[in-house]
């Protein structure tokens, strides 16, 4: 039986890097992102179904995410829609991969967790986090998005606080070294708990 640890955490905190460390140890990787990207390809389970929403957002076969954002900016209760779609068939494909993976830890790397309960099926739970300082300063190094849409984000996102205080487990990425002791940490306490179960 697989030990399932839900990584999560706000924008910019790491988590992505972290996630890929925990793979590092053995841990086998759950990624929900990933998970959309399969859902959108050509053949992707959520292509019907947004098609018959929204046909524009379907662009040779496979669901366009930049027009998804448009239809979601011009008309808000689009997301709830698209939401109700794609959150079920992601669940599922969570669920097969859960059934069907042999490693003794199984990270499930969710930024919305929280937001979502997807904590209530997980024996455990990490959340990165840094200082909203260094957040910001991530997030708007890499250039992909305005200072307006970064907050927005973050005002969709459960604090980070809040997150931290709900979570078994906090890192901090401060730095890699730093970052990477700590999960390493944290695979052994799962793996001595699962030994002495």
């Amino acid at each position: 039986m697989s030990f399932a640890l839900g990584l999560t955490g706000s924008i910019g905190m790491g988590k992505s890097t972290t996630a890929k460390m925990f793979a590092d140890e053995g841990c086998a990787l759950w990624d929900a992102d990933d998970a959309v990207h399969r859902l959108y390809s050509p053949g992707g389970t959520a292509v019907q179904s947004i098609s018959e929403i929204y046909p524009e957002a379907v662009i040779d076969g496979s669901v366009n995410r930049i027009v998804l954002k448009q239809i979601i900016s011009k008309e808000p209760s689009a997301l709830k829609v698209i939401e109700s779609i794609v959150h079920p068939l992601v669940s599922k494909d969570r669920a097969t991969f859960r059934a069907s993976e042999t490693a003794d830890i199984i990270v499930f790397d969710i930024p919305l967790l929280f937001e979502t309960g997807g904590d209530a099926d997980m024996d455990a739970v990490a959340c990165v986090s840094i200082s909203p300082e260094e957040q910001k300063r991530r997030v708007m190094t890499r250039g992909t998005m305005t200072e307006a849409q970064f907050d927005q984000i973050r005002s969709k996102q459960m604090p980070n606080e809040e997150k931290c205080r709900r979570s078994d487990f906090v890192i901090v990425t401060d730095t890699l070294d730093h970052a990477r002791a700590q999960v390493q940490d944290i695979v052994r306490q799962i793996r001595v708990g699962m030994r002495n179960a």
